[in-house]
C-alpha cells in the first residue's frame, strides 16, 4: 500500500496566468525597442554615451528576461505533521548556530537563540545543538554554561504547559501564551519562578562582559556542556575552531564545515538545521514541518534542504530599508519552488547531511582520506551516513578521546590538501556561501522546497540603519558577482546541469550587481543630453514613444501588482522603489568593484558582520520611517551626487524647453529625471530640510554638488 503524502503542493494558477501574459507583452515591447535602437544606428553616427545607453538597455532587458523565470510556475506547500511517524521513528537533527563577534552579537541574544533551539518540539534524545563561536570568546562560553543550567528548568516548563514562544526573551515580553493559561494558578506560580531564574541567568552573562576581549588568534576549543545522560535535554556543544591571522578561515562557510565534521563524530544526525545567532526559533514545530518534506516518499530521495523564509521581529511598519527582503521570500522563492526549488538562504533551513558530502565514490579509504581529511572517525561517520538507514544515528559521547579528535577536526590546517569547501560541505568560492552551495547542490541534481507557514518558524534581527543595510548589501553583491565572473557562472556551468528556467533564476541573482551599470547610465546620460538640449527618445506623438512608455510603466505597475497581491501596501511598493535605487547606486556598485578587485588579485575577501545591537536614536528614526544618513562618505556621496545631477539637469532642461518650445522632443528625458528626483525625495529631504542626527552631512552635499557639476561640464565637452 502506497504511503500517503506528508505535504500538499498548490500551484498559483491565477498568478501564473497574469505573469505569463505580462511577460509575453513586455518581451514583444523589448524586441520593438531593440529594433528602434538598431535602426537609429543606421541613420546617425552614435556617440560613446549613446552606445553606453544602448548597452545599459540591453543589459537591463536581459536581467528582466531572467527574472521572468521566477514568475513562471509559483507554488505553495502545506506540511501535514499529523501524518508523521511516531517520535521513536523520527530521524535525528543537529542544530548549527553561528556566532562571530560578541560585541555586535550580544551573548544574551545568542543564548536566547540556543535555548529556543533546545526547546524545539522534537524528541530531545534526537536533537543536538552546536554553537560555533568564531570569536573564541570566553564570554560566549560562559553564556553557554549558564544557558545549559537554565535549560534544565526552561525546557520542562515549556513542555509541561505547551509554551509556543520558546525563546525566553520573547516569552517574557509576550502575552500570547498567558491567554491560554491565564486561569491556572499553577502556571502563574511556575512562570514567576522561571522568570526569576531567567533574570539571574541574564545578570550572570552580563557581569562577564566587562572583562571580555575578542580573540582573533586562538586554538580550537570544544566543550560538551550537556551530554545525553539526561534524555529530556538535548546535547549541547560549544565549538570554537582554531583561527590564526595567517591562515584562511573562509568566514561562515568555514565555521559550518567545522561543525559538520565535529558533529559527524559526536552525533552524526542525518539532518541539520542551520541558524544565525540572532535567528531564534519562533515556532517549536518547525522541525516536524521540515520532516514532512524530508520523509515524504514522493520527494525525499532527491531533496537536499527545506528552506524557511527569513522573517524579523524588529521590522517597522514602513520598513524603509526593505529589511524583510519581501520580493525574495514572497515572489521569487515560491516561484523557484515550482521549478527545482529555492536558493539556499543562509539561515532557517533543514539540510540533509548526505547532500553536503558530494558525489564521491565511498569505497577506497585512501581516496576518502584525500577528500575528507585524515580523521578515521570522521571517515567512518561519512560511511555510516551514506550506507545506512538515515533514521539511524549513533549515540553521542563526550569521552576524552572523542573531544581530542574533535579538536583535531577543528584545526585550521585540517582542510589542507582536501576537497573541503571545493566539493564537500559548504563551499568557499564566494562570500555568499549559501547561494553558491545551493547552486552546486542543484547542479548535482538535488532539489529543495520552500515552506512558509502562517506562524514564522524563525525570527531574527533585521538591519535598521542605512549603513548596515549598505554594508550587508555590498557583501552580498560582491559574493554574487564573484560567482558571475567565475567558471561557475550559471549561464555557462549550469546550462547542462539544470533546467533552463532554474538557470535563469540563479543567473538573475548573479547578474543583480550589474543593475548598477544600467542605473548609472540611465540616471546620468539622458540627463546629460537633456542639459545640452539633445533628444535621445522619440517625440511624444510618435508610436515609438508609447513602446518606451509601456516598458517603463509596465514594469512599474507589475511591481505594484506583486506587492498588493501579496498583502503589501502602496507605501511598501514606493519604499521598495526608493531603497532599490539607493542600493543599486551604492551596494551593487561597490559589490561589483569589490568582486572585480578580488578577481584580479588586488584585495582579499572580507566579511564584516552587521550590528545586532540596537542604538535607540537610530532605531527611533527607523520606526518613524526616516532614513538615517549617518554612514561613510564613500557610501553616501554616490546617491547624493546622482540626485543633485538630476535636479540640476531637470531645472536646466525644463528652462531650455520653455524657451525653445521643444517639450515634445525632450519629454522622455524630463520624465526620467523627474522620476529619479521624486523617488529620491528622502535624500533631498535629508540634504535640505532635516536638521536631526540622521540628516545628510553638509560636507557630503558640497562634495556631491562639485562631482555633479564636474560631470555635466566634462560631458558637455564630449557631446
Amino acid at each position: 500500500m502506497k504511503s500517503p503524502p506528508l505535504h500538499l503542493s498548490t500551484p498559483h494558477i491565477y498568478s501564473t496566468i497574469i505573469n505569463r501574459s505580462y511577460s509575453l507583452f513586455h518581451f514583444m515591447a523589448l524586441i520593438a525597442l531593440l529594433y528602434y535602437r538598431l535602426s537609429s544606428f543606421l541613420l546617425q553616427n552614435p556617440t560613446l554615451p549613446y552606445l553606453l545607453l544602448f548597452a545599459s538597455e540591453l543589459l537591463l532587458s536581459f536581467i528582466w528576461l531572467c527574472s521572468q523565470a521566477y514568475l513562471w510556475a509559483p507554488v505553495s506547500r502545506t506540511p501535514l505533521p499529523q501524518r508523521l511517524p511516531e517520535n521513536k521513528e523520527l530521524p535525528a537533527i543537529d542544530v548549527f548556530i553561528c556566532a562571530a563577534d560578541p560585541k555586535k552579537e550580544p551573548p544574551v541574544e545568542v543564548m536566547n537563540t540556543v535555548l529556543s533551539a533546545m526547546a524545539l518540539d522534537y524528541p530531545p534524545e534526537k536533537l543536538s545543538v552546536y554553537l560555533s563561536d568564531d570569536g573564541g570568546s570566553s564570554l560566549t562560553l560562559k553564556g553557554m554554561r549558564e544557558a545549559s543550567a537554565f535549560a534544565r528548568s526552561w525546557l520542562p516548563f515549556c513542555r509541561r504547559f505547551g509554551i509556543k514562544n520558546r525563546c525566553p526573551k520573547v516569552y517574557f515580553s509576550s502575552l500570547e501564551d498567558d491567554l491560554i493559561h491565564s486561569r491556572s494558578m499553577e502556571y502563574e506560580e511556575e512562570k514567576e519562578k522561571i522568570k526569576k531564574e531567567y533574570e539571574k541567568f541574564k545578570e550572570s552573562v552580563k557581569m562577564a562582559e566587562e572583562s571580555e576581549e575578542n580573540a582573533i588568534d586562538h586554538p580550537p576549543a570544544i566543550e560538551v556542556l550537556h551530554d545525553k545522560s539526561d534524555k529530556e535535554i538535548p546535547l549541547l556543544v560549544y565549538v570554537s575552531r582554531e583561527k590564526r591571522p595567517h591562515q584562511p578561515h573562509h568566514f561562515k562557510a568555514g565555521a559550518l564545515n567545522v561543525l559538520l565534521r565535529i558533529s559527524g563524530i559526536l552525533t552524526n544526525s542525518p539532518y541539520i538545521l542551520v541558524l544565525d545567532c540572532d535567528m531564534y526559533c519562533n515556532d517549536p514545530t518547525s522541525a516536524r514541518q521540515a520532516m514532512c518534506f524530508h520523509l515524504d516518499p514522493e520527494i525525499s530521495s532527491s531533496l537536499a534542504f527545506v528552506q524557511f523564509p527569513q522573517k524579523f521581529h524588529n521590522i517597522s511598519k514602513s520598513d524603509i530599508y526593505d529589511a524583510q527582503l519581501r520580493t525574495l521570500f514572497v515572489i521569487r522563492w515560491p516561484g523557484m519552488d515550482g521549478l527545482q526549488g529555492p536558493i539556499l538562504s543562509g539561515t532557517g533551513f533543514y539540510m540533509k547531511r548526505k547532500a553536503l558530502y558530494g558525489n564521491l565514490p565511498l569505497k577506497d579509504v585512501e581516496q576518502l582520506k584525500q577528500s575528507f581529511g585524515l580523521s578515521n572517525d570522521f571517515i567512518m561517520s561519512v560511511h555510516h551516513i551514506n550506507q545506512h538507514n538515515l533514521h539511524d544515528n549513533k549515540e553521542s559521547s563526550s569521552k576524552p578521546f572523542q573531544l581530542q579528535e574533535a579538536q583535531f577536526l577543528a584545526n585550521c590546517n585540517y582542510e589542507k590538501q582536501t576537497l573541503w569547501g571545493k566539493q564537500i560541505g559548504f563551499l568557499y568560492d564566494s562570500v555568499v556561501e549559501d547561494y553558491f552551495t545551493g547552486f552546486i547542490l542543484h547542479c548535482r541534481g538535488w532539489t529543495s522546497v520552500f515552506c512558509n507557514p502562517s506562524r514564522p518558524a524563525f525570527l531574527g534581527s533585521a538591519t535598521t540603519t542605512l549603513n548596515d543595510t549598505l554594508i550587508q548589501g555590498t557583501r552580498w553583491n560582491s559574493g554574487l558577482m564573484e560567482v558571475a565572473i567565475s567558471r561557475y557562472c550559471p549561464f555557462i556551468y549550469a546550462l547542462s546541469r539544470m533546467s533552463l528556467l532554474q538557470t535563469m533564476c540563479y543567473g538573475y541573482l548573479a547578474l543583480q550587481p550589474l543593475y548598477s551599470f544600467s542605473l548609472w547610465c540611465l540616471a546620468t546620460l539622458p540627463q546629460l543630453y537633456l542639459w545640452n538640449g539633445i533628444p535621445i527618445y522619440p517625440k511624444v506623438a510618435s508610436s515609438w514613444f508609447f513602446i518606451f512608455a509601456f516598458v517603463f510603466l509596465g514594469s512599474f505597475f507589475k511591481h505594484l501588482e506583486e506587492v498588493v497581491s501579496s498583502g503589501g501596501s502602496i507605501q511598501t511598493w514606493w519604499n521598495e522603489q526608493q531603497i532599490w535605487m539607493i542600493k543599486s547606486v551604492t551596494a551593487y556598485t561597490y559589490g561589483s568593484i569589490d568582486a572585480m578587485m578580488k578577481w584580479v588579485g588586488l584585495r582579499k575577501a572580507s566579511f564584516v558582520p552587521t550590528n545586532k545591537v540596537s542604538d535607540e536614536g537610530k532605531f527611533t528614526l527607523y520606526q518613524k520611517g526616516k532614513f538615517n544618513y549617518q554612514t561613510s562618505t564613500v557610501l553616501l556621496a554616490p546617491i547624493v551626487a546622482l540626485v543633485i545631477l538630476n535636479m540640476v539637469s531637470l531645472v536646466g532642461g525644463v528652462a531650455r524647453m520653455l524657451v525653445t518650445g521643444t517639450w515634445k522632443h525632450m519629454f522622455g528625458q524630463v520624465f526620467l529625471s523627474l522620476y529619479v528626483v521624486v523617488v529620491n525625495f528622502p535624500v533631498i529631504e535629508g540634504m535640505l530640510m532635516r536638521k536631526d542626527e540622521g540628516s545628510v552631512p553638509v560636507s557630503v552635499s558640497i562634495l556631491s554638488l562639485i562631482l555633479s557639476l564636474t560631470f555635466l561640464y566634462l560631458g558637455s565637452i564630449v557631446l
